[in-house]
């Protein structure tokens, strides 16, 4: 409980007046005996009003606040949060509310002010931004409540506990569902290539027609048919995708309001999101991180739900990258060819330990190393040169990217091919990769 504005006031005046008053007695100036008197009698006064106040504050009625908020948000996206104010006041009474939001929401519109009216509930809004992924716990509503007389203001934190769940910014992944796969695709940069040659799955077989190879006879059925019979063929949809996640320190840089790691996983939910639908199986393994996951490649729209469920509360930690062990821990655990996905940011420190990682992985599944790149690099080598300092930030900007381009080069040269990015481009790029080699029977 703290003084209000109003009661201040009148304390300072009467103070002021006792002041005033106290300075002509001492100066020796003729005032009326009576004024002293009463300014001391309207200042206990006061403050007895001031205590009768008090007492019909702490006795007003308990406030009963219930929230009601997503069960789940998407992140860096605006989500809205209602207050319902119930009470059991006789008079009109105005008062003002603070939720306490945990730490990484961004919020609008609090505190607010609300009037809540004999015999009415009352409802406020406002919105949550998150900036950060995981479980996040509201406990607590704070309230200010002005007394009968407007003296004091007393503060009551109200129990309200709720949850919620931050995910990747999965709305527009569920939001392509609303459009033709192909001008979705278009939307996000994603060019489709003309397949060339034939898939590896057997589909039917039909008449012989012009423009078909002649690998495509099937020669005992032409002879039974007495016709040139074809094999049909369609892309092999029984494909497994697995993405080798780094959790390491690499990945927390940071560009704009998501990091590297944020990014990275829009980017793996969005190729899972276009493969299963494709009718293959993705999985996903961690490395670098405080607790490993692993989850088995499954087919079906359900398996993105268990990948928003399993990837949510995860985060980049100081760990280095170890891609040897990553490497031990895959092999081990996937046995049939696949596509690994090696999402990391690779340095020309890699070279010896990276190298030797994939061309194991290689011997055994189809490998793409997607490496994203820091904005701020491309930033600085396009910057004009005027100063010293300029020219050693662009010198040294310039020796890593062609030390960075030495090692792609190196693992494009063992068969390797690598996606170098930035990370707002890197979903496009995996899709339009995966989408090339689908089409060609590449996978």
């Amino acid at each position: 409980m703290k003084p209000s504005r109003l009661l201040l006031i009148w304390l300072a005046a009467l103070l002021a007046v006792g002041i005033v008053l106290g300075t002509l007695q001492a100066l020796q100036i003729d005032i009326p005996a009576s004024l002293p008197a009463i300014n001391w009698g309207l200042l206990l006064a006061l403050l007895a009003l001031a205590t009768l106040d008090a007492l019909r504050l702490k006795r007003l009625p308990a406030v009963r606040i219930k929230r009601q908020m997503p069960g789940s948000l998407a992140l860096g996206r605006w989500g809205e949060v209602q207050l319902k104010v119930e009470h059991d006041f006789a008079a009109p009474l105005n008062i003002q509310i603070f939720d306490h939001v945990p730490q990484g929401l961004n919020f609008e519109s609090l505190p607010q002010s609300v009037e809540l009216r004999p015999g009415q509930n009352s409802q406020i809004s406002y919105r949550l931004r998150p900036l950060k992924r995981g479980h996040f716990r509201f406990e607590q509503c704070e309230m200010n409540l002005p007394s009968p007389l407007g003296l004091w203001s007393g503060k009551r934190l109200l129990s309200v506990i709720d949850q919620t769940r931050v995910y990747p910014d999965f709305a527009r992944l569920y939001g392509g569902e609303l459009l033709a796969v192909d001008n979705w695709l278009s939307q996000l940069g994603v060019r489709q290539k003309q397949r060339r040659g034939q898939g590896l799955e057997f589909h039917q077989l039909r008449e012989f027609r012009e423009g078909d190879s002649l690998r495509q006879i099937d020669w005992k059925a032409t002879a039974r048919q007495r016709t040139p019979i074809a094999r049909e063929y369609q892309d092999e949809r029984d494909q497994q995708i697995i993405f080798l996640l780094d959790c390491g320190r690499r990945m927390r840089s940071q560009d704009d309001e998501l990091s590297h790691f944020d990014h990275a996983l829009n980017a793996c939910l969005l190729l899972s999101y276009i493969a299963l639908r494709q009718g293959d199986a993705v999985g996903l393994m961690t490395f670098a991180c405080d607790q490993p996951r692993y989850l088995v490649p499954v087919k079906g729209t359900g398996q993105l739900n268990i990948l928003l469920n399993s990837v949510y509360d995860l985060d980049s930690t100081q760990r280095p990258a170890d891609y040897q062990a990553a490497t031990n821990q895959l092999l081990a655990r996937q046995k049939r060819r696949a596509l690994v996905v090696l999402v990391t940011n690779l340095r020309d420190e890699d070279d010896e330990e990276l190298l030797g990682a994939v061309k194991r992985l290689s011997t055994q599944h189809r490998v793409l190393v997607a490496s994203l790149r820091e904005e701020i690099l491309d930033t600085l080598r396009n910057t004009p040169v005027q100063t010293l300092p300029e020219a050693l930030a662009y010198c040294g900007t310039v020796s890593y990217l062609n030390e960075r381009a030495e090692l792609h080069e190196r693992l494009s040269a063992h068969g390797v091919p690598v996606v170098d990015v930035r990370p707002a481009q890197l979903g496009a790029e995996l899709v339009a990769r995966y989408l090339s080699w689908k089409r060609s029977a590449a996978l």
